[in-house]
């Protein structure tokens, strides 16, 4: 039977041969990628969250994605420090938490992360000084109002994106960082976007995406820089979330609600240096990625446009 195959095979002409070992090794590295996605996404354990400190640390809390992993924390078993600008907000959420998990401490700082950022940095590190910080979620951010064109972004919004997407983050991450760094342990997650690095191009949320494209590459240096000092640095780049940053209502497939992108989220914690959590995200990546630039630019620019002219339809409303 052997020497039947092997007559085979040498009678074939070599390009033929060749051929049929490129296909197969294609097939073979498409096996092993999509048996590790299903592993990943499905089959891997989470990490004991609490094995990096009793503590966690969350920006933006009061809304969206930064509430629900509040509480996804929370149910965890970990204690948090809460960071947000409205101090109404923090307290509901402050005392919802205590109400469904009574067990967990929770301590609030009030910080504007437009405003003095520099006074704000100081009554995070007044407020965390000797507690057990092990995990940070470095979730506040902001965005445009609605899609426009770059001459068209006021100075105002250009400072608020800059200061509170880049420097917010960079800051927080500064100013919690030595503690992981003593502790020899922590986790770190910096909540990106696919406007950075999903597609191609974000037309008319140039500024928003060049932002979440330095949040990706700060992620990974520093992934670099303290993985042996057994701190895990993560970028986590979710596309579309069910939130009011995004003017999205309603949960589907492709579009999760905050908890279920929170749930998801915290699996990965501890793992790759760049993820995406949820994972019908990770097939429109994939998708994204298949097609050429110019279409998807093409494509998304289109798409923008359009959230433009409803923007400065709504916009007229109000005026008149």
């Amino acid at each position: 039977m052997e020497a039947c195959i092997y007559h085979q095979l040498k009678s074939q002409p070599l390009w033929l041969l060749l051929l049929v070992a490129l296909g197969s090794l294609k097939v073979l590295c498409f096996s092993v990628i999509l048996l590790k996605w299903v592993y990943v996404n499905f089959l891997r354990p989470a990490k004991n969250l609490k094995k990096y400190g009793s503590w966690a640390l969350v920006t933006g809390p009061t809304d969206g994605i930064g509430k629900a992993f509040a509480f996804q924390l929370a149910r965890k078993g970990l204690n948090l420090v809460l960071v947000g600008r409205n101090p109404d907000k923090l307290k509901d959420v402050s005392e919802s938490i205590k109400a469904k998990y009574g067990q967990t401490q929770v301590k609030t700082v009030v910080v504007d992360f437009s405003g003095d950022l520099d006074e704000g940095v100081k009554k995070i590190k007044e407020t965390i000084e000797g507690l057990d910080i092990g995990v940070l979620i470095n979730n506040v951010g902001v965005s445009y109002p609605y899609a426009r064109f770059f001459h068209e972004v006021d100075d105002k919004l250009l400072a608020d994106l800059i200061k509170v997407n880049v420097e917010g983050t960079t800051k927080v991450t500064q100013a919690v960082l030595p503690g992981m760094v003593q502790r020899k342990r922590g986790a770190i997650v910096n909540i990106g976007s696919g406007a950075a690095i999903v597609i191609p191009s974000d037309p008319l949320y140039a500024v928003y995406a060049a932002t979440k494209a330095y949040i990706d590459q700060f992620s990974r240096c520093l992934y670099v820089e303290y993985k042996k000092s057994g701190i895990d640095v993560q970028c986590q780049v979710p596309l579309y979330v069910a939130t009011k940053m995004a003017s999205i209502k309603r949960s589907s497939f492709f579009v999760p609600s905050t908890d279920g992108y929170a749930r998801a989220a915290l699996r990965w914690i501890g793992h790759e240096p760049r993820c995406t959590p949820y994972w019908p995200h990770s097939l429109l990546w994939g998708l994204l990625y298949s097609l050429p630039e110019s279409i998807v630019d093409a494509w998304r620019l289109k798409f923008c446009i359009g959230i433009r002219k409803r923007g400065q339809l709504k916009d007229s409303r109000k005026k008149e």
